[in-house]
């Protein structure tokens, strides 16, 4: 993301940990929010597997869940720019698997 040069702003300096550097890999989140907060659980999923863990719980408020949605909705566009429209597959009706919002049950692809 590009970050515009406010004379007036601080620079804040990210250190990153080796154990967070690793990562961790998700392919289910499931959102849940209140008036005050929102909170994301970042889970995978193992085909055979009948159960799943939390690895990473981020707890966030509605301003902040905005941002994060537009950072996101940014640099996806510019993802595809630069490498082509990301395809995504299993939209079927009754598909349980992915990214998905806990209130509503309903898939966020």
């Amino acid at each position: 993301m590009n970050q515009v040069k406010d004379p007036n702003s601080q620079q804040i300096n990210i250190e990153l940990g080796e154990k967070e550097a690793e990562g961790i890999y998700s392919n289910l989140a499931i959102i849940t929010h209140s008036p005050a907060e929102f909170i994301i659980d970042f889970t995978r999923v193992v085909p055979g597997v009948p159960k799943a863990r939390v690895h990473s719980r981020i707890i966030t408020t509605p301003q902040h869940a905005k941002m994060l949605m537009k950072a996101l909705q940014d640099n996806i566009e510019k993802f595809e720019s630069r490498f082509g429209e990301i395809k995504i597959e299993g939209n079927q009706p009754n598909h349980q698997f992915g990214f998905s919002n806990a209130n509503t049950k309903e898939k966020i692809n």
